[in-house]
């Protein structure tokens, strides 16, 4: 007689509750995992919502910069001096939801890289003045002086719209024997870090001159308004000179200058201290008592989003104009 198989209540019922229990176990981890993404999302949508916010804030805070810069010369326009104490001062605006800080300061005062070259109608050639001050610069901040001629070569290489190369230069033949081939811009530079991709210069260079160069949209000399400049940045007036400078003279001279500034260049070069600088005329001529650029470091920060913004302003313009900006966000 055959024996029939069977399975128990018992087990049928165990199995069931230990299938049921896996189900609930699938079931909470698509659950977490759905909440999970959810609050995500939600999150990834508020700080999409913060940057957006942000980066408005930061355009209507170019706008008050650049009316800023308007009323700064409307209100003198023969004469731009630190009174009110606008140049360099941070002004922190609290908004719904983060809050602002901006500087205003003389955009000018910095050495112009595309000076270096001059416009002859639709040629850009090298310049000597331009050069013979960038050198000083360099060697002034501890470049060496053969390092510092090589980058200056390099540099109006890069500038002017020729295709030969300086001695100690560099232009397409270098540049395209590089592991990444890139070819000379031939043109000015929008924005000096630009310079990473010139030849001669590495990170310790490039960190030891940006705080003292700026590239402004023109190929004029170095515009250095003298009722401006900070006494600490008295490098700028220095490297005029094609003598040795004290610069402890000039510092002192910077800072003991009338509050109401100089009226003319002409009065400004009759003075002791700057009468005994050796200049040339086209070098005088670069000295002003007015401010057409104005530089703009702008951040906007945020619960969960930063934007920071650096731009120039050209207050020769009716109304002020936005020339140039380099903006980077963050959330």
């Amino acid at each position: 007689m055959s024996k029939t198989s069977f399975t128990s209540p018992k087990r049928e019922r165990g199995a069931a509750l230990l299938t049921v229990l896996l189900l609930v176990a699938v079931l909470a981890i698509l659950a977490a995992h759905g909440i999970d993404r959810l609050a995500g999302a939600a999150k990834l949508t508020s700080n999409s919502r913060e940057l957006s916010q942000a980066k408005a804030y930061v355009v209507a805070a170019e706008s008050m910069g650049m009316e800023t810069a308007r009323q700064i010369v409307s209100i003198s326009p023969d004469r731009t001096t630190n009174f009110g104490g606008w140049n360099g001062e941070e002004n922190i605006v609290p908004v719904p939801g983060g809050v602002i800080t901006a500087v205003i300061s003389d955009g000018g005062n910095c050495f112009n890289i595309n000076s270096l070259v001059e416009q002859r109608g639709a040629v850009l050639a090298a310049r000597q003045t331009g050069f013979d001050q960038f050198v000083r610069l360099m060697i002034r901040l501890d470049v060496p002086d053969g390092d510092a001629s090589d980058i200056a070569e390099s540099v109006t290489d890069w500038l002017d719209s020729n295709n030969v190369a300086t001695p100690r230069g560099a232009e397409d033949d270098y540049y395209l024997q590089l592991d990444n081939p890139y070819r000379t811009a031939n043109g000015l530079l929008v924005d000096i870090s630009e310079l990473r991709a010139i030849k001669g210069f590495d990170a310790a260079i490039y960190a030891r001159l940006a705080p003292w160069i700026c590239a402004l949209p023109v190929t004029d000399l170095s515009p250095i308004n003298v009722n401006t400049l900070r006494p600490e940045r008295s490098l700028l007036l220095e490297i005029l000179s094609s003598s040795p400078t004290n610069s402890v003279q000039v510092r002192q001279f910077l800072g003991n200058r009338p509050e109401v500034g100089f009226a003319s260049a002409a009065e400004f070069w009759s003075q002791s201290v700057p009468a005994s600088f050796n200049v040339t005329s086209d070098t005088e001529s670069q000295v002003r008592v007015t401010t057409r650029w104005f530089r703009l470091a702008l951040a906007v920060e945020m619960q969960s989003a930063l934007v920071e913004e650096d731009a120039l302003v050209d207050a020769a313009r009716q109304p002020a104009r936005l020339v140039h900006r380099r903006r980077g966000d963050a959330l």
